[in-house]
């Protein structure tokens, strides 16, 4: 057993339906960390260069941290990963709420799923007590009445469930996979992942409180945390939480509107947070060991538009998504798909994303009526916007196709629809418009997960000097303009973007504002290792280059390292109005980064020096090997 971690790795068989567990050694652990770098390890070893996504080669990796299971702010996080059905390279959701913390509590660190079941089953794990349970009764059913029945069934009502839902079952590209019905692990299609092995669940119920190294000073900046919060950043999330952003995007010109044509929503008032507090909103919730109280639940009561507390309530990605985007202002209709993504397991940011793009192709005479299932999919008609959405999660008619995603939706009509997918990858891109944020622009073209904002930067903070206060820590000392695309806002992107991808390793939320020091402090109490910021920083390097040699090993290279053509062509109206990066500017910024990166130019993959620094030279053996 190790501090911070307890240094052990459950395998799970689905064709043989062998169990084991398996030691993991303090290097492993400190030099991996957990998260991104758990789940990269295993890909990179165990997958093959071109298996199947879907196939039984492929791995499902549910990884933790060393502050996962923590009382702490943040300490609900935990990751899952696997070849991605929908971007053929790397893939890592990472997901707030409890399930995380109860899998640490159970006394694991990381799960490696491989093979595929013949029958439907789910895997249950109490403790060290783990087994497989037939789920042909739960197949079809709904995320809440698997969650009930697989908790009566194993007579705790406090286990947690992690579940692909019916569109992971019917292998829909857009599927997620859900934990307790209102946290997603939304991107990469890894809802799918698990529906091909036949998994329809994992429920896990702890017990231990993970072992530190030093719990008195663990315990001190935990208090200090809950008696300070609200004097740092993450006060606001306490009172607007994630919706504020409809009004701020909004205000710069950058709240994506109908599929990303326009940058300003006429009605925005009608979908922002404070319009969802004073009608819908009925209460609040959290995640283990947080004081933020960031998650909203809503409820309404409205046949037409039902939605119930027990499916939580829209983030404003989801919000974003299924509102100005589709052109919809109505906070019923927002809610009720949300409900229905939930519900189904289907990723909201892919599935409002296609769907804006299926509008866009009926406002442009490319698809009809007749073509998607006699609804009238056009931009804010909101009946036909929640039909398909089911028709997406039961693969029916022309759901069928908007539930493998924009891009390949684009290439089945072809007509240039291609050019209006708003994907980078095969991922369709999240509500944040790169044209009022360059930076982010830049991360969301070299992610190895396709377009992402949870591993990115946003320019609109790192503009005045107190914005880059963290980064700080890392030698950036000068804030600038976020349309900026300098050698200096490569090497800001670098540093930000990084330490957003510690976070996912020790399994910190991204909300909570701990400073690089305060986490590096936190890693120490927890582990006893005589860390630093440098150290920490490595290993998000470390993880961020495997995912990339990962992808090189698939085929993936420098050419997908691309925006959207819409975000090249500036927005008509509004605070942006006139105002994109150029194509050119932005295969220069990723030119840049390749370089201080240290990734070759020619495959986009790390170098071997690079990798030799890293401590990962084996991954050099793999490049060279299939080069």
């Amino acid at each position: 057993m190790s501090f911070g971690h307890w240094g052990k790795a459950l395998r799970v068989n689905l064709t043989t339906g062998t169990i084991a567990s398996e030691a993991l050694d303090e290097v492993f652990l400190r030099r991996y960390l957990g998260g991104w770098g758990f789940i990269a390890y295993y890909l990179l070893k165990e997958v093959p260069s071109g298996a199947d996504p879907l196939g039984p080669d492929n791995r499902l990796i549910y990884a933790t941290g060393p502050i996962t299971g923590q009382p702490l702010a943040g300490g609900g996080r935990h990751m899952i990963g696997a070849r991605s059905p929908l971007t053929g390279g790397f893939a890592g959701s990472e997901c707030g709420g409890y399930f995380g913390a109860e899998l640490k509590r159970a006394g694991w660190d990381v799960i490696i799923i491989e093979g595929a079941s013949a029958a439907p089953v789910y895997l249950s794990i109490h403790n060290d007590e783990v087994s497989l349970q037939p789920a042909d009764h739960l197949w079809g059913q709904e995320t809440w009445e698997v969650e009930q029945a697989i908790r009566q069934e194993a007579g705790e009502r406090n286990m947690r469930v992690s579940q692909c839902g019916p569109a992971g079952e019917h292998l829909a590209l857009l599927a997620n996979v859900m934990h307790d019905c209102t946290r997603a692990a939304g991107r990469g299609g890894l809802g799918a992942v698990m529906g091909s092995k036949k998994l329809r669940a994992v429920a896990v119920r702890g017990t231990h409180r993970p072992p530190v190294a030093d719990k008195a000073s663990l315990d001190a900046l935990g208090k200090w945390f809950r008696e300070h919060y609200t004097e740092t950043g993450s006060a606001i999330f306490s009172t607007l939480a994630t919706m504020r952003m409809v009004r701020v995007n909004n205000s710069k010109g950058g709240l994506p509107t109908r599929n990303f044509s326009e940058g300003v929503f006429d009605r925005f008032e009608d979908v922002s947070a404070e319009r969802q507090l004073e009608t819908w909103n009925v209460e609040r919730e959290t995640c283990y060991g947080c004081p933020i109280r960031c998650k909203w639940v809503v409820e309404v009561d409205d046949e037409a538009f039902r939605a119930e507390r027990k499916y939580g309530g829209p983030e404003y990605e989801t919000t974003g998504a299924f509102g100005p985007l589709c052109g919809i202002s109505d906070l019923r209709v927002i809610n009720r798909a949300n409900q229905l993504c939930n519900a189904n397991g289907l990723d909201t940011i892919g599935t409002g994303v296609t769907l804006a793009w299926a509008m866009e192709c009926a406002e442009r005479g490319l698809l009809t009526s007749a073509d998607t299932d006699g609804l009238d999919l056009r931009f804010g008609h909101a009946e036909a916007f929640l039909a398909m959405i089911e028709h997406m999660a039961k693969r029916k008619g022309y759901g069928a196709v908007l539930a493998d995603g924009s891009m390949r939706a684009a290439k089945a009509l072809g007509k240039d629809s291609i050019s209006f997918a708003i994907q980078v990858k095969g991922q369709e891109m999240a509500m944040h418009d790169p044209r009022v944020k360059f930076g982010h622009g830049l991360g969301v073209a070299v992610s190895p997960t396709g377009a992402d904002h949870m591993h990115n930067v946003h320019d609109n903070g790192y503009t005045t000097d107190g914005g880059i206060e963290d980064l700080k820590a890392f030698g950036v000392l000068e804030p600038l303009p976020w349309d900026d695309l300098s050698t200096d806002k490569v090497r800001m992107v670098r540093y930000g973007m990084l330490w957003r991808v510690f976070d996912n390793l020790a399994g910190f939320c991204m909300f909570q504002a701990w400073t690089p020091k305060q986490k590096a402090d936190l890693i120490a109490a927890a582990t006893g290792w005589n860390t630093s910021v440098l150290e920490l920083f490595e290993a998000a390097e470390r993880a961020y280059d495997m995912a990339r040699a990962f992808n090189a090993l698939q085929g993936i290279g420098p050419e997908e390292d691309r925006l959207p053509t819409r975000i090249h062509t500036p927005v008509p109206e509004g605070p942006a109005a006139g105002i994109a990066p150029t194509q050119e500017a932005m295969d220069g910024a990723v030119q840049k980064f390749y370089a201080q990166m240290g990734w070759d130019p020619a495959t986009g993959a790390p170098t071997r020096a690079r990798l030799e620094e890293l401590g990962i030279g084996w991954i050099a053996d793999l490049l060279e090997a299939q080069a």
